[in-house]
């Protein structure tokens, strides 16, 4: 079900909005937003400078500590009397981030999430629960006002108590499933010790976002669960969920580019790139009003096709996110991203899916551990089956990162459980000095 007929829009129509909606943002945020106007100024850019689409190259770029040196309230374009939502985003140092909706920012960000859902083909029909955690954090608000924006009836069920979380989809019989890919593998650990096949809940879509997952990992999850797995995209600084989606037909994730406009840029030299090129991940709001962001700098590599997609809509989409610029390690000279490693992974019989990647130097030289939990506790009783499985995951790995890693086996249920993103990479290189 396409939601909006903005999603169908020619290239030459949403340009055209594009435009309008942008030179509207630029204009705004110079004129209320004194961060921007300095920035501006000193660059002797102007609004009027934006006549087409590509004058977003000649502004700034704003990045994340931006909005923790203006915290909490600095780059807002609207009084706090229009403000009627607050979120955050806790980092991992310094001050959140602080976000803030007027009426009309919530409205936009309701249909987002609406469309993300149709998307996936849910319906009124559906009962989804929501495991994302309610409270500063976008993903769940953000989704349950997409669904019932859509129509759907929601059980706001919030993350954690995961006994408890398949008691009502087993009661309720809920049809769509809202959390991180790493908790909804966690909740078919705990239906397996349970007991509880697919068959015995009335799931049939997952609707995953708050970190990536390959797809390998989609495809473990899709078989525990019995769903079909689809992904989405979104961020706090932008609007939370609900930037960007995938359809039915998985050629990548649908843009809402009638409210965010997006650059594919080279990281190091700031160069926008042509479409199909791989880069880091640039958005601008064309309709926020609480916070915009121009030429926000996300840190997430991917990629930009304009074809139509075979679904009926014409939005540009972006490849799944490979990684961050900020994730990716440089060992002994290779780019190594988790997501490499993630793919091999899930590709050998006989171990789980949680993992730990743990980067440590030694003697100047870094090195990385894969720590990996076993399926069946009572292969570490064989040494031998323990050693031939430790090579083999050792030849994946280099075959596609050409390095050596060591690997650790662990007992299953050893490594740390969320309901929020996974902690994949402990790098520990600094502590090595």
């Amino acid at each position: 079900m396409i939601y909006s007929s903005a999603e169908t829009l020619s290239r030459a129509e949403m340009s055209a909005l594009q435009l309008e909606r942008l030179q509207q943002t630029i204009r705004h945020v110079y004129d209320k937003v004194p961060f921007y106007r300095t920035k501006m100024d000193e660059l002797g850019i102007h609004p009027e400078a934006v006549q087409q689409l590509s004058d977003l190259q000649k502004l700034p770029f704003t990045v994340k500590s931006d909005l923790r040196d203006n915290y909490p309230t600095g780059l807002f374009a609207a009084p706090l009397k229009d403000i009627v939502r607050f979120h955050a985003s806790s980092g991992t140092t310094g001050k959140p981030i602080v976000v803030g909706y007027t009426r009309n920012d919530m409205a936009v960000w309701s249909d987002c999430c609406a469309r993300l859902a149709a998307a996936a083909g849910v319906t009124e029909h559906d009962i989804c629960q929501v495991a994302f955690g309610y409270g500063m954090f976008t993903g769940g608000f953000g989704l349950h006002q997409g669904l019932e924006r859509l129509g759907a009836a929601v059980i706001p069920h919030s993350s954690g108590n995961s006994e408890r979380q398949l008691l009502f989809m087993q009661d309720l019989r809920t049809t769509v499933l809202i959390c991180t890919p790493s908790y909804a593998l966690h909740l078919s650990e705990i239906m397996a010790q349970e007991g509880i096949l697919p068959e015995d809940l009335n799931l049939r879509v997952g609707l995953f976002g708050g970190e990536g997952h390959t797809p390998e990992m989609r495809s473990l999850i899709e078989q525990r669960l019995g769903i079909t797995d689809t992904q989405n995209y979104g961020l706090t600084e932008i609007v939370g969920p609900g930037v960007s989606y995938e359809c039915l037909a998985f050629a990548g994730m649908h843009i809402n580019e009638d409210h965010f406009y997006p650059e594919i840029i080279d990281s190091k030299t700031g160069e926008v790139l042509p479409d199909g090129e791989e880069g880091e991940l640039v958005f601008t709001t064309l309709t926020k009003e609480g916070i915009p962001m121009i030429r926000y700098k996300t840190k997430d590599i991917t990629r930009l096709h304009r074809e139509p997609c075979s679904c009926g809509r014409t939005n540009v989409r972006m490849e799944l996110v490979r990684g961050r610029s900020d994730d990716m390690m440089i060992i002994r000279g290779v780019n190594v991203f988790p997501s490499q490693i993630e793919a091999v992974l899930m590709s050998i019989a006989g171990i789980g899916p949680h993992y730990q990647i743990i980067v440590t130097t030694e003697h100047f030289m870094d090195q990385i551990e894969v720590q990996v939990e076993l399926i069946d506790p009572t292969r570490l009783e064989s040494y031998r089956e323990l050693e031939q499985l430790t090579k083999e995951i050792r030849h994946k790995i280099r075959t596609v990162l050409q390095i050596d890693v060591r690997v650790k086996l662990l007992s299953p249920q050893t490594l740390e459980r969320t309901a929020g993103k996974s902690k994949r990479v402990i790098d520990l290189r600094q502590k090595a000095f």
